[in-house]
């Protein structure tokens, strides 16, 4: 299956004309974005982590190794299954990129989505 690339932003970052389809990933709306301003083509919250794991997580860079193998263990959960699903269409369509509120997008959900959706597919 062909890729298209899979990019990782933050969604308060003014958009970029190569952005492609703009999914944000967080569970929560960002604060004092508006919906207009943010210009998303879709807000994906059931593939966001869990409360109790973005809780524990922090966004504590020393956590993130363990934050991204409990998330990659909760996206195989049914409702998130679908969500990455459609995510992966997406991507497969042409460059997806995936919104995020944190300050650092790089130790984010988004960041292992991505990681996510740039390998094949197992099947």
């Amino acid at each position: 299956m062909a890729k298209g690339d899979v990019r990782v932003r933050r969604v308060y970052a003014e958009p970029d004309g190569d952005d492609g389809a703009r999914v944000l990933v967080d569970r929560l709306w960002p604060r004092g974005l508006s919906k207009a301003a943010a210009r998303l083509d879709a807000w994906c919250k059931p593939v966001a982590p869990s409360t109790e794991l973005r809780t524990w997580y922090g966004h504590a860079p020393e956590r993130f190794a363990e934050f991204a193998r409990r998330y990659r263990g909760e996206l195989a959960e049914p409702e998130r299954a679908e969500a990455l699903a459609g995510l992966r269409e997406l991507a497969s369509a042409g460059t997806l990129t995936l919104l995020t509120a944190t300050r650092q997008p790089e130790i984010s959900e988004a960041a292992v989505l991505a990681q996510v959706l740039r390998q094949p597919e197992d099947g």
